[in-house]
C-alpha cells in the first residue's frame, strides 16, 4: 500500500467486518452497531495496527476518536440513528478543520456558512487542506464560520455528504510518509447544507473541535507508540542474525546500550499513553496527560525509527526491513494533531494554572 499510495479496499473492509473485527466502532454503543468498549481498548487497537502500518492506525484513530465521538457527544438522536449505523458498518468519515491560514491557529477559519433568509439551509464556501481519509470518506464533518464578528464563537459544525453539489476534492498530496493514508484538499463552492445537518448548535463548533482534538492526541500518541514498537521489533532480530568478528552484532556493548535505551524510551512512552487513556476512561481531566503523551510518543517514534536504521546499517537504508518506511511515517507525529511546540505551550499553561 505504501508504494501504491492508497489503502487497499479489503483492508478498510477488514477494519469494519461486523461481528468479527469492528475496529472502526470501538466505543460506539451496541444499540448503534458498535462494540461499546473502553477508550483504553481503542488505544490498544490503534497501537497494534500501527505496529504494522501507521496509515491503518491513523484511519482507525480518526474514525473512532473524532468522527464517531462527535456524533455520540453532540448529534441529535435522529442524527445518531441516521449516521452511526453507517459509520459502524461501511462508511468512513472525515473531519475538515485545517485551512491554508489556520494551522496551529486552528480557528482562524475563512470557510463561511451563510444562512438562507428563510433559515432552511446554509451555503458553504471555502477550502480545507491536509484533510485525511478523503478518498474513502462518504461523510464529512466541516467546520465553518457562520458569523465572523463572533470569532471562534461563530464556528459551527456541518454534516456534508459526498456527492453534494459544489463539493469537490483536490489531488492527493504527495507526502514524505503515510502514503496509504489519503490526504487531499476539500473545496466548497456554494454547497447547500440543510439546517438539520448542523451538528450540535450553531456556534458550538469550537467546543466540538477542541474536545475531539484533545482526545485525538491520545490516539495519535498510541499510533506513534505502535510505530516505534514496530520499528524496534523489525530491527531487533537482525542484530542477532548478523555476525561480525565472530559474534552477533547485538552482543557488542555499543549496540547493547543503544537497543537498551530504545527499550527504555518505549516503556516510558507506553506509560504516558496508557495513563492518558485511563484518565479519560475514569472521567478525570486528561488534557495535560494527552499533550504529554502525544509529545513524548512522537519524539520516541522518530528517534526509534532513525536509530533502527543506523543499527541495521546498509539493510536499514534499503526497503528490505521497512525501517525507512517507519522513519518516513514517524516525521508527521510532531506536526499533526498540534505541533510539538503547541503541546509544550499547552503543558506549560496547564502547569501554571495548577499553581495559581
Amino acid at each position: 500500500m505504501d508504494e501504491a499510495g492508497e489503502m487497499a479496499p479489503e483492508v478498510i473492509q477488514g477494519l469494519f467486518d461486523n461481528g468479527v473485527n469492528q475496529l472502526l466502532s470501538v466505543e460506539v454503543p451496541a444499540e448503534y452497531g458498535g462494540v461499546e468498549a473502553s477508550f483504553m481498548s481503542l488505544c490498544l487497537t490503534i497501537e497494534e495496527l500501527s505496529r504494522v502500518d501507521p496509515s491503518v492506525g491513523l484511519l482507525c484513530d480518526l474514525q473512532n476518536t473524532v468522527v464517531n465521538n462527535v456524533f455520540l457527544r453532540y448529534a441529535t438522536e435522529e442524527q445518531r440513528r441516521e449516521y452511526l449505523p453507517r459509520l459502524t458498518t461501511d462508511t468512513v468519515g472525515s473531519f475538515c478543520l485545517t485551512e491554508a491560514e489556520s494551522g496551529s491557529d486552528a480557528f482562524a477559519l475563512k470557510t463561511r456558512a451563510v444562512p438562507s433568509r428563510d433559515g432552511s439551509h446554509f451555503t458553504l464556501n471555502g477550502e480545507k487542506m491536509w484533510i485525511s481519509n478523503v478518498a474513502h470518506a462518504d461523510v464529512f464533518l466541516v467546520m465553518a464560520t457562520v458569523d465572523p464578528t463572533q470569532g471562534y464563537k461563530g464556528i459551527t459544525c456541518f454534516i456534508v455528504e459526498r456527492g453534494t453539489p459544489g463539493l469537490s476534492f483536490g489531488p492527493p498530496e504527495k507526502k514524505l510518509g503515510l502514503h496509504a493514508s489519503s490526504t487531499c484538499s476539500v473545496v466548497f463552492e456554494d454547497v447547500k447544507v440543510p439546517r438539520e445537518k448542523v451538528l450540535g448548535h450553531v456556534g458550538q463548533g469550537y467546543a466540538i473541535a477542541i474536545g475531539q482534538l484533545n482526545e485525538g492526541r491520545i490516539g495519535i500518541a498510541a499510533q506513534q507508540l505502535g510505530l516505534a514498537d514496530g520499528a524496534y521489533h523489525h530491527a531487533l532480530p537482525y542484530l542477532f542474525e548478523r555476525r561480525q568478528f565472530g559474534r552477533a552484532i547485538g552482543d557488542f556493548q555499543a549496540m547493547q546500550h543503544q537497543y537498551a535505551e530504545l527499550a527504555l524510551d518505549l516503556a516510558s512512552a507506553r506509560l504516558l499513553v496508557y495513563n492518558a487513556a485511563r484518565l479519560k476512561d475514569a472521567g478525570y481531566d486528561y488534557v495535560k496527560a494527552a499533550c504529554m503523551a502525544k509529545l513524548h510518543a512522537s519524539r520516541v517514534a522518530e528517534r526509534t525509527a532513525s536509530r533502527c536504521i543506523e543499527l541495521l546499517g546498509g539493510v536499514g537504508f534499503s526497503k528490505q526491513l521497512m525501517a525507512e518506511k517507519f522513519f518516513r511515517d514517524s516525521k508527521v507525529g510532531s506536526i499533526y494533531g498540534g505541533t510539538s511546540n503547541i503541546q509544550l505551550s499547552t503543558i506549560a499553561r496547564l502547569i501554571k494554572q495548577e499553581l495559581i
